[in-house]
């Protein structure tokens, strides 16, 4: 599989939903815990796996607000593995700088000062940029930019004739990345759950059936190859985007 990829034509981007976690382990016959726990492992594969190709920025969907709404002991155990899952090692040996985006108040304590502590710890990394969105809605991310702008109007800094769409890109919690060029969706779920919506505006989506605990070396290889043949024309004819190829050859 690795020999179809066109090292050239690499996603600069990848988001990813794991989802799958709590499923895989009901199928082995275990508590839904112990597949967050897989899942966890499998980030480290795949962050390595996505650094190693070549890829720059790499987001992934690791709990919304709406996970809340879980069992309390699901929530717990989820907090717990998260303050045990980051080594720094895995950043130390790829180059790889830590980030977080969500509202991260919502988190306990403990959470917010280790996700902190890991941004700190590896701010100086300059290659690729690994993301977890951790109590994160898109919906309110946008609303929180609404309500940013607003205010900057009520002040009079800025009128609203001067808000257009970069004006609302740079309030987001992910102001300082580029949209994902591609969306990944592990688990046989075909949705985005309030995920990165108006970032994934022209995004190139690849579901799978795959879990996430199962998505290896081989699954990113198949999401990638699908993504590179795709034709990404951003509102432009097949015939406009063949042009334009032409001339930069």
């Amino acid at each position: 599989m690795s020999e179809q990829l066109d090292m050239n034509r690499i996603p600069k981007h990848i988001a990813i939903i794991m989802d799958g976690n709590g499923r895989w382990a009901m199928d082995r016959g275990l508590d839904r815990t112990f597949g967050h726990k897989a899942g966890l492992d499998n980030l480290e594969v795949i962050t390595t796996l996505c650094s190693n190709l070549g890829v720059k920025y790499l987001t992934v969907y690791a709990f919304s607000i709406e996970n809340f709404n879980r069992p309390a002991y699901e929530v717990e155990a989820l907090m717990g593995l998260v303050l045990s899952f980051f080594k720094m090692q895995l950043f130390h040996n790829n180059n790889v700088s830590f980030h977080v985006v969500g509202d991260v108040d919502r988190l306990p304590k403990s959470v917010q000062d280790k996700l902190h502590s890991m941004e700190e710890e590896t701010a100086m990394y300059d290659g690729m940029a690994m993301t977890i969105a951790m109590s994160y809605s898109s919906k309110q991310e946008l609303v929180n930019a609404a309500k940013i702008i607003a205010r900057k109007v009520e002040k009079g800094e800025m009128s609203v004739d001067d808000i257009c769409e970069e004006t609302i890109a740079e309030n987001l919690w992910t102001k300082w990345m580029p949209d994902p060029d591609l969306l990944i969706r592990t688990g046989g779920e075909v949705r985005i759950s309030n995920y990165l919506l108006w970032q994934c505006a022209y995004s190139e989506f690849y579901f799978c059936d795959t879990y996430w605990p199962d998505f290896g070396e081989e699954e990113l290889h198949k999401a990638i190859i699908s993504y590179q043949n795709r034709q990404r024309r951003f509102g432009k004819t097949e015939a406009q985007i063949e042009a334009e190829e032409a001339e930069e050859k």
